[in-house]
Formats: structure tokens, C-alpha cells, sequence
């Protein structure tokens, strides 16, 4: 069956064909490729400017002044070694409980079918409808004094690993790569003797280091992006995140060194994609793929 496109493959093997379908494909490329890399752009090269060069209009699109110090300024003025390191525990903490409570949650409802087992899953999959600033105040009281145990979890750690620990989202992609996994591969492991637990360590997760790694990716990336939860529950300056102790720390900073500062925060996330896109794609599409 022959596949139907805007432009047919006689038209495009015309001359008139073939330009306007590459002017099309190179303004489309431009366009998409300004709206994205533009505020990057912006924001890098601002970093190297003077405070009198960044807030003039209209802006300069070559900075004229190049003040690359206003990088290690940042650095040491907002103290983001201290705020580096506290959300990467932070991240990585979240990761760590994530990683074993959703990959048990999903394996469970992939493999071991409980019973209202897709009940359960419906539910789970229902709350990523519910808008995120919705469950802010019932989180907040939860972790304010938790039910049965009564512990103020404010300043903690906990306070950030524990909302992050049961993602629908994450739940659901596990749970559909776990699906890809041939039920015959996972019969023959239990004909021999072993547990589920032996199963899911021994055969399911090595095979499964793509999907694990785009959940990774989403954890970490997730703890570091946000900013409204962090900032109600970590309220102590010494123990914020990297977004809240540079919000917190912004008055009476030059505008050049606060926007220094923020290139360097978002850089980690940069390198993170551009090293990992590869396994992001692979990830997300290896879960459609049966046998």
C-alpha cells in the first residue's frame, strides 16, 4: 500500500518541486530551531555582558562587552557548589526510591497480575488528569504532620522523596516495556526453580536498561526543574535547592550574574539530554516492540 503525502513523488521530482520543498524544510528548520536555541542563546551570551548591555532595548545579539567573569562571580556570590551538590542528593535520592517502588509496582501489575489489577492502574493513570498545583496544599498538610507516624517532614529530605516515589507516569512505562517481555523467556526462568523476585532481577532488568534510563532521566531531571514544592517544604536557606537558594539569593545581584547564574543551573540538564537523547528515543519506543 503506497503512502500518501502532501507533495507526490512526481511533484517533488520536478525542478519547481524540489526548491519549494526544500525552501519549506529549511524555513521550518530555522523557525523551530530559533524558538528553541533562541532563549539559550540569549540567556549564555547575557551571562558575559555588562548589567548596562543586558537591559537595554533592543538587545544586542553580538554582546559588545565580554565580561566572562560574571560566571565565577556567580559562582561564588550565590554559593552554587552548595546548591549543586544539595539538589543532586536530592535528585538522586528521589531517583533511588523511585527506581525500586515503581519497578516493583509495574513488574507486579505487568507479570504478576494482582487482582483489580487494571483497576489499579486506571486510577494511577487518572491522577496525571489532575492538574500538579491541585495536590499542593493536601501534600503540603501531609507532609506537615503524617498521618499515623506525626512527623513534620519540613527540611527534610523526605520531603522531596517522598511525592516523587509513586509516578503514574513512570508506572505506565515501566509497565509497558514489562509487557514487551516475552511471557515464554520468563516461563522458562520459573520452570528452573526461580522466584519472581529472581526473575525480575536476573532477566527483566538488564534487558530493560533503556526504559530504566529514561526513568532516570525523568526523576532527576523532575527534582531539579521544580521549584514551587521545594520552596514550601525546604524553607531553611542552608538546605534548598538549586532554583530556590538562587531565587532566594537573587535581591541586590547584579541582573548579568543572575542570569550567569542561571545558565549555570540549567546546564547540568543540558548535558544530561544531548549525552542521553539516544537512549531517551530508544526508551520511550522499545516498549511497542513485542517478541
Amino acid at each position: 500500500m503506497s503512502t500518501r503525502t502532501l507533495i507526490s513523488p512526481a511533484q517533488l521530482a520536478r525542478p519547481r518541486g524540489k526548491v519549494l520543498y526544500w525552501t519549506v524544510f529549511a524555513v521550518v528548520v530555522a523557525a523551530f530551531t530559533l524558538v528553541f536555541l533562541g532563549p539559550l542563546y540569549w540567556m549564555a551570551s547575557s551571562g558575559v555582558k555588562d548589567a548596562q548591555e543586558v537591559v537595554q532595548t533592543p538587545p544586542t545579539l553580538v554582546p559588545k562587552s565580554f565580561t566572562p567573569g560574571n560566571y565565577s562571580r556567580a559562582w561564588d556570590v550565590m554559593g552554587l557548589s552548595t546548591l549543586l551538590f544539595d539538589t543532586l542528593f536530592y535528585a538522586f535520592g528521589a531517583l533511588a526510591f523511585q527506581l525500586v517502588l515503581d519497578v516493583a509496582a509495574a513488574y507486579s501489575l505487568s507479570k504478576l497480575r494482582p487482582v483489580l489489577g487494571k483497576a489499579i492502574l486506571g486510577m494511577m493513570l487518572a491522577t496525571l488528569m489532575i492538574p500538579a498545583t491541585v495536590l499542593v496544599v493536601p501534600q503540603y498538610l501531609t507532609v506537615l504532620d503524617v498521618p499515623i507516624v506525626h512527623r513534620n517532614l519540613l527540611n527534610t529530605p523526605w520531603a522531596i522523596w517522598l511525592p516523587s516515589v509513586t509516578n503514574a507516569f513512570s508506572i505506565f512505562l515501566l509497565k509497558r516495556f514489562f509487557d514487551s517481555v516475552p511471557k515464554e523467556l520468563l516461563d522458562a526462568a520459573s520452570t528452573d526453580g526461580a522466584s519472581p523476585v529472581r526473575v525480575l532481577w536476573s532477566i527483566v532488568l538488564p534487558i530493560s536498561r533503556p526504559i530504566l534510563g529514561v526513568v532516570s532521566i525523568f526523576a532527576v531531571v523532575g527534582v531539579w526543574k521544580d521549584f514551587l514544592w521545594p520552596m514550601l517544604t525546604l524553607p531553611d536557606p542552608s538546605k534548598q535547592t538549586l532554583n530556590v537558594g538562587i531565587y532566594s539569593l537573587s535581591n541586590g545581584v547584579p541582573v548579568n550574574v543572575l542570569i550567569a547564574a542561571l545558565t549555570i543551573a540549567s546546564l547540568p540538564t543540558l548535558i544530561v539530554f544531548l549525552v542521553f537523547q539516544r537512549n531517551i528515543m530508544s526508551g520511550l519506543t522499545a516498549g511497542g516492540l513485542k517478541g
